[in-house]
């Protein structure tokens, strides 16, 4: 069970950082609807292109933090990295599961929004799964 979960995050992480470094370069497809907006539809964020960049290198490292617990290398890694980073990562998710209380997350006020569906339906979801699963490894 323990490498499904692996091959699970790896995937979800590889295509979420993916995502990012398309937008990063341009893509249009998803930027618009990933990005929470106010009462009016203004957007509350405005990543620039670095941003992305950013975004999609902490995904990377997040994929091939779970991929490389399926080989032989992890055992060259430090201790510490798998230790702490194995409840850090299911954290950040879990937190961002739950939201800032106003924009984004199961816990957000505003509910009437493009983003604010989406994120109900899909990404506080996603997170949240990502989340168990990162839990799940570390626990199992």
């Amino acid at each position: 069970m323990t490498t499904l979960l692996l091959i699970c995050l790896g995937l979800i992480f590889t295509t979420l950082a993916g995502i990012h470094f398309y937008w990063a370069i341009g893509g249009q497809w998803g930027f618009e609807a990933a990005l929470p907006t106010n009462e009016n539809g203004i957007r509350v964020l405005n990543p620039k292109k670095i941003e992305c960049i950013i975004v999609g290198l902490g995904l990377t490292i997040m994929a091939l933090f779970y991929l490389i617990q399926l080989t032989d290398f992890v055992q060259v890694l430090p201790y510490w990295l798998f230790k702490y980073g194995g409840w850090i990562i299911p954290f950040i998710f879990i937190l961002r599961a739950i939201g800032d209380f106003r924009y984004v997350g199961f816990f957000k006020k505003l509910k009437a929004t493009e983003f604010a569906r989406l994120d109900s339906r899909f990404f506080s979801p996603l997170c949240l799964g990502i989340g168990i699963m990162g839990l799940l490894v570390k626990l199992l």
